[in-house]
């Protein structure tokens, strides 16, 4: 049984970790409000972008821009997982690993040969552990991603997709739902994934103005979906600034928001830690004081029990 001088100290530590998770989670908390307006500010042109892609890709020729051809045969598969650069955040950058891990199993039990671009440090670390050397690398601003790392991977993507050196695209990062919930997020970017913007990350639609002018009865108005596109200068160029405006966007939105579900991610896991420590201080200070109390009842037991005896 430990004495009550090891239940002190004991308690002691515990109250110090307590201290440090309870200012950990004041800091992320003071973070999530920066991360969460970039996040909002960020989200509409993500949304229309997309909108405006998908649309002008429903009335472009097949052949007008290679990046929106499927290819016939997956051989080389590119994984882009966005991670954190610190830990304390729970099960953040570990879904994440798993869910490329499992990505990468698959295509590499298909026969394809897998390439990873690690953002954040614990991706750069768990892969170069593991012997994988990522063909590029982000480490150090997870917290404040910059635009140009989204620029560079889109380049990495996009040009190897268009000369048939890579067949698939897939990213993987935490979508922040709210300030308590993070939500995985499996997006195929390349090939083009036509599912809505809004559908994909389970958000609201913003309210379609032009609703009246679509559901018109046929011969009152062409239907939207039937009505001829023109493109300046041709549907070629057109198509492929939008499809790498629509890449370097899509990448730097999943950054932003990975960023902000970090902040809460982290908030959450020191806010859990805080009420663990303090619910083992009071258990500890419930054991100290039994303890304590013991060692009275002998000290007196046997203080009555030697007066007893010099009585005799």
């Amino acid at each position: 049984m430990p004495n009550l001088h090891d239940i002190e100290r004991r308690i002691s530590s515990v109250q110090s970790t307590k201290q440090i998770t309870r200012t950990m989670e004041m800091v992320s908390a003071a973070k999530i409000r920066r991360a969460t307006d970039r996040l909002m500010s960020a989200t509409p042109w993500t949304m229309s972008l997309s909108e405006v892609l998908l649309n002008a890709a429903k009335h472009a020729p097949l052949d007008a821009e290679p990046l929106l051809r499927k290819h016939e045969e997956v051989k080389r598969v590119l994984v882009v997982p966005v991670t954190s650069d610190r830990g304390l955040a729970g099960g953040f950058s570990s879904s994440i690993l798993k869910a490329a891990d499992r990505i990468i199993a698959e295509k590499t039990a298909e026969g394809a040969q897998v390439e990873v671009i690690a953002c954040g440090k614990k991706a750069v670390g768990y892969y170069k552990y593991r012997g994988i050397e990522p063909v590029l690398s982000f480490a150090g601003s997870s917290a404040d991603p910059k635009f140009e790392e989204a620029a560079a991977i889109s380049a990495y993507a996009g040009d190897g997709y268009n000369v048939g050196d890579l067949d698939e695209v897939y990213l993987l990062y935490n979508h922040a739902k709210n300030a308590g919930e993070q939500v995985l997020i499996e997006h195929k970017v390349l090939p083009i994934d036509y599912r809505d913007f809004a559908d994909m990350l389970g958000l609201n639609k913003k309210e379609d103005i032009f609703a009246e002018w679509r559901e018109r009865k046929e011969g009152e108005l062409p239907p939207f979906e039937k009505m001829d596109c023109e493109f300046e200068p041709d549907a070629s160029e057109v198509v492929h600034h939008m499809m790498f405006a629509y890449m370097r966007n899509m990448f730097f939105f999943a950054l932003v928001d990975s960023a902000a579900a970090e902040q809460g991610a982290r908030r959450t896991a020191m806010k859990a830690a805080t009420d663990n420590a303090s619910e083992m201080v009071e258990t500890l200070t419930t054991y100290y004081n039994r303890v304590r109390q013991g060692a009275i009842t002998t000290e007196i037991t046997e203080i009555v029990g030697g007066a007893a005896a010099l009585e005799e």
